[in-house]
């Protein structure tokens, strides 16, 4: 997102009509009093990004975009990444606008159904959590989710705040951390299937890393983050193997305690605006047996390269460079 201070923002949002109600004791709030698909001015603009930087996710609900205000919107607060590769359920006139359906596509295109694709991918619940493409060396600064079919019940998202969670380690534990680094691969963790793998060469064809900071420094609040998660992390640099895994284990288990998280209930209409590099969230598990669709549209804006307490920022390993998607 664009650079703004929480100041001026925080002092818009009671003249703008916007109504930012927290939900959470450390990450999410609901905005109310604004029409996303209208004509935002400038102070309502500053006003939700000041929120987006507090709570690190916002939610809106009985929002009525389409394809087009979505894109609007995600505008307003920086610029829309256009996606190489889609799914086919993906709007083709609106490039900035990747449609996720859960049974569409997915493991069907490996040779394997999408409830074992989804399994061999998150075969623990700590594996699940991840932020929008963490291997590549300049993740997206922010999400912003859609939702247009949900199920009647399940489906929910969680995410977690990974600056509180960092604050919330010891002091000598922080100082740790500080000056280390991980390298954050597409694919870690998958379970091949026995013999041929379809999946398993396709990320080998396709290899994404970069050598990211444990604990990076935030763009715009300056808060230090503590940048891990279950999907992409593979091992800290200079660390054996079983010293890389536990000390990883610990920090995951920190990031995603439940003081530090918030839980969204979905409905049709509703849309969260998430800061991508100061959270990980968590996709539904316990809607894959149910017979009910769930359609969701999210748009992501361009980030910048990480950088960490030391002042270095992340390096690309293989398959990524910043700006090239």
């Amino acid at each position: 997102m664009t650079t703004n201070t929480g100041r001026d923002a925080t002092a818009a949002e009671g003249v703008s009509g916007i109504e930012v109600k927290p939900v959470a004791g450390h990450i999410g709030a609901e905005i109310t009093g604004v029409d996303l698909a209208g004509e935002l001015d400038d102070t309502a603009v500053a006003a939700i990004r000041a929120a987006v930087l507090r709570w690190k996710v916002v939610f809106f609900r009985d929002q009525k975009l389409d394809h087009a205000g979505h894109v609007a919107f995600a505008r307003r607060f920086g610029e829309p990444v256009v996606l190489r590769k889609r799914g086919s359920a993906s709007p083709p006139d609106f490039p900035e606008v990747e449609t996720t359906a859960d049974r569409l596509e997915l493991g069907g295109r490996f040779g394997m159904e999408h409830d074992e694709w989804l399994q061999r991918r998150r075969h623990t619940l700590l594996r699940g959590w991840h932020c929008d493409h963490g291997a590549r060396v300049d993740p997206p600064a922010a999400t912003i989710l859609r939702a247009e079919t949900v199920p009647p019940y399940g489906g929910d998202t969680t995410w977690s705040n990974l600056a509180a969670a960092y604050a919330g380690l010891s002091a000598p534990v922080r100082e740790f951390v500080d000056g280390l680094r991980a390298e954050h691969r597409l694919g870690v963790g998958y379970q091949p299937r026995p013999g041929d793998d379809r999946y398993l060469r396709h990320l080998l064809d396709h290899q994404v890393a970069s050598e990211h900071p444990l604990v990076r420094v935030h763009p715009e609040t300056g808060e230090r983050v503590l940048f891990v998660n279950g999907y992409y992390l593979e091992q800290i640099v200079g660390l054996s193997r079983p010293e890389s895994r536990a000390i990883l284990d610990m920090l995951l288990e920190q990031a995603v305690r439940p003081e530090y998280t918030v839980r969204f209930r979905w409905e049709p209409g509703s849309v969260a605006f998430w800061d991508n590099r100061a959270t990980i969230h968590l996709a539904p598990s316990d809607n894959a047996h149910l017979d009910f669709p769930r359609t969701m549209h999210r748009v992501m804006l361009t980030g910048d390269i990480p950088v960490g307490v030391d002042g270095k920022p992340s390096q690309p390993v293989v398959g990524t460079a910043p700006g090239r998607w």
